[in-house]
């Protein structure tokens, strides 16, 4: 039993991702100090909004690493539940399976434990985040031409972990009364990639009654 603990131990923070930090006196420190405040206020509506005067690309950037780390850290505080024995395969209800592939390492995609996938997709978009040419710190450095079909496919990918945790997991998310903070960051995560059209309809499928239950109060 000591060494399954040992196990599930190392398990659990080698999903847990470092947070992904903002250089602070950064412009898009500021943006992410701005995005805090009109969240504050409670309308999601309005604080997805794109600000004024300001640029896309790194509106969109300063979101995507802010979801990347609040997903991060709900799958983070559930990964005791979340393994190879729960979870053999990577799956949001009985019709949505997903297999893991990135184009690069693995071409061709791989069926493996829900566990595993997170991990290698977690894994992905932290290289994507970190990576200068795509998701630039400095001020004036441009943004690429591909970077919003990079954004696009990295939200795609973390609305996978959103799916996978309300599908198989939502009873110990109510144990852990995170219900109310899960709800909050997705009807975020939402709102966000319908203003500005970031994810297709059909891979919002799996959460469909969800998204129109979240959203429908706010019209």
């Amino acid at each position: 039993n000591i060494s399954f603990l040992s196990c599930s131990g190392s398990r659990s923070s080698k999903t847990f991702k470092p947070k992904k930090n903002i250089p602070e006196g950064s412009h898009q420190y500021e943006l992410l100090k701005h995005a805090e405040a009109t969240l504050g206020s409670g309308n999601l509506r309005m604080a997805v909004m794109l600000p004024e005067g300001e640029d896309l690309n790194e509106w969109v950037a300063v979101n995507t690493v802010d979801f990347f780390n609040q997903i991060n850290m709900l799958y983070g505080t559930i990964t005791d539940f979340c393994t190879e024995e729960s979870c053999p395969v990577m799956s949001a209800g009985p019709k949505y399976e997903y297999h893991w592939a990135d184009g690069t390492n693995i071409k061709k995609p791989i069926k493996c434990s829900a566990p595993k996938y997170i991990d290698y997709l977690m894994t992905w978009v932290q290289d994507q985040l970190d990576d200068e040419t795509l998701f630039p710190s400095k001020i004036g450095v441009p943004f690429p031409k591909n970077f919003m079909s990079v954004a696009k496919t990295i939200l795609k990918r973390l609305f996978r972990v959103y799916a996978h945790i309300y599908h198989q997991h939502f009873d110990p998310v109510i144990q852990l009364q995170e219900e109310a903070h899960l709800n909050t960051s997705f009807k975020h995560f939402i709102f966000f990639v319908q203003e500005f059209n970031l994810i297709d309809r059909r891979e919002l499928a799996p959460l469909q009654e969800l998204i129109e239950k979240l959203t429908s109060k706010d019209r």
